[in-house]
């Protein structure tokens, strides 16, 4: 996995367990719960995923891809960004400040 998350402050985490290694800033879905691994996790070995909190995503820069303040945001795991579409995407929380289309990143108040 090549985008990474960071995490701007720590809020409540779940117990993992993944069946290959995760490095931290690795996003994780299972099921409809999104999760931030906060320290790398290798496989087979119980680590924890932070569900909440201020989480710094990756986000597309291209035309038309701004994020209001307020929006909901959703995981798009084939471009390893958060979008605004709903679709087949995973809510992963709300954007407390706006995000200019130009920028690479946007923070998220997870709360799953």
């Amino acid at each position: 996995m090549a985008a990474t998350a960071v995490v701007i402050s720590e809020g409540l985490t779940v117990p993992y367990t993944p069946s290959s290694a995760v490095t931290a800033g690795d996003v994780v879905v299972q099921g409809e719960l999104v999760g931030v691994a906060h320290n790398a996790i290798a496989a087979n070995q119980k680590g924890a995923l932070t569900v909440a909190g201020l989480i710094q995503f990756p986000k597309a820069t291209t035309s038309g891809s701004a994020i209001t303040a307020g929006a909901n945001v959703y995981w798009d795991a084939g471009n390893e960004v958060v979008t605004t579409t709903a679709s087949t995407h995973k809510l992963v929380g709300k954007v407390p400040v706006a995000a200019a289309a130009s920028a690479a990143t946007v923070e998220v108040l997870m709360n799953q």
